[in-house]
């Protein structure tokens, strides 16, 4: 399904590329009729907060009644919305014991796993439509934080095992924290300092190491200033605002290695993009969430100047928030076969 954006003028440059949806047929029929979430998420339905309030007693505190008179939280508190990614991650996923330090980023869950579901349907583009399940599958998180969402929602829906990479040793530490609470995962997920702040593979890997997808949450802002002008705007949408608080609190969190870096998404996004080359054959596909849909234009130009043998972008939705991936793979058809023969 081709997928058609205002600059699409540019798109006859891109020789050989494939900007297709990367879901399978029926899937696409299932989404045409439930609109938002992919179809396999888990969170379609909502929020139970009955069977989520049992498996998490503290989150009956952060109850509040909506206007139509249903339950539900107050997601401008930064406390609510950690609890109920606790209970979504115990009750759904059975992940024990799940916290982050203060000021961390906490990342809603239910679009974490659009993720990862996008992802596997991507894969199983090159296994015969079948996902490809168990720990053989590894994937590279760049940018793990310190709420590792990706490997654990990815470990419980696929089997999949990763390596999580991060420059702030404080998050790697509470993920170690997280993963050792629950038996099992230590064989699940790995975890890696990346020293140098703007290196995104340069000297990541190690000799002889090969990956299935690496995934990624870029930055999106440019500097301090902006993030704290987007956190105004949130709270000024989310009603909450309030004069002499020129700065509120970002109800997700976030340190400043997770909110900005200089330049912004369309920056990281561009150097992610140059130091994929050099390990180009050791990846089958390299992923990015795009939050802002003006920064995809930046991104084809970067994979323009790469030539890799195919691209892909992958439209999501979550409620009234449209977002998107790209993903790209320097492996020829036959060169993605292989490896699906030798690994999977």
């Amino acid at each position: 399904m081709a997928l058609l954006y205002p600059w699409d003028t540019r798109l006859p440059a891109l020789t050989g590329f494939s900007f297709s949806h990367a879901m399978t047929a029926p899937d696409r029929q299932k989404a045409a009729t439930k609109p938002g979430l992919h179809p396999r998420n888990r969170h379609n339905k909502g929020y139970d907060f009955a069977a989520l309030t049992a498996a998490v007693p503290d989150l009956t505190r952060f109850l509040v009644t909506t206007p139509a008179g249903t339950p539900s939280i107050d997601f401008a508190k930064p406390a609510a919305v950690k609890v109920l990614n606790r209970a979504l991650l115990e009750m759904d996923y059975g992940v024990k014991n799940w916290d982050i330090p203060a000021n961390y980023l906490c990342p809603p869950i239910p679009g974490r796993a659009d993720v990862l579901h996008y992802l596997a349907d991507l894969l199983a583009e090159s296994n015969g439509g079948q996902i490809p399940r168990g720990d053989r599958l590894w994937a590279l998180d760049i940018g793990i934080g310190a709420n590792a969402a990706y490997p654990l929602i990815g470990h419980a829906e696929y089997g999949w095992s990763f390596l999580g990479v991060d420059t702030d040793v404080k998050a790697l530490e509470n993920v170690k924290r997280i993963v050792a609470a629950n038996p099992g995962l230590q064989y699940a997920i790995d975890l890696r300092h990346q020293p140098v702040a703007d290196n995104v593979f340069t000297g990541l890997l190690k000799a002889g190491e090969k990956f299935d997808l690496t995934l990624c949450n870029p930055p999106f802002h440019a500097s301090a200033a902006d993030t704290a002008a987007a956190s105004q705007r949130k709270w000024k949408n989310l009603g909450k605002a309030h004069k002499g608080n020129p700065t509120p609190r970002n109800n997700f969190g976030g340190q400043s290695n997770e909110l900005w870096y200089p330049g912004g998404e369309w920056a990281f996004l561009e150097r992610m993009i140059e130091q994929s080359l050099p390990i180009g054959k050791r990846c089958l596909w390299f992923t990015s969430l795009v939050s802002k849909a003006e920064n995809l234009r930046y991104a084809e130009a970067a994979l323009a100047k790469l030539h890799p043998c195919d691209v892909r972008i992958i439209p999501m939705s979550q409620g009234q928030k449209q977002s998107r991936l790209v993903a790209w793979t320097f492996l020829s058809k036959a060169e993605r076969a292989s490896w699906r023969q030798s690994r999977w």
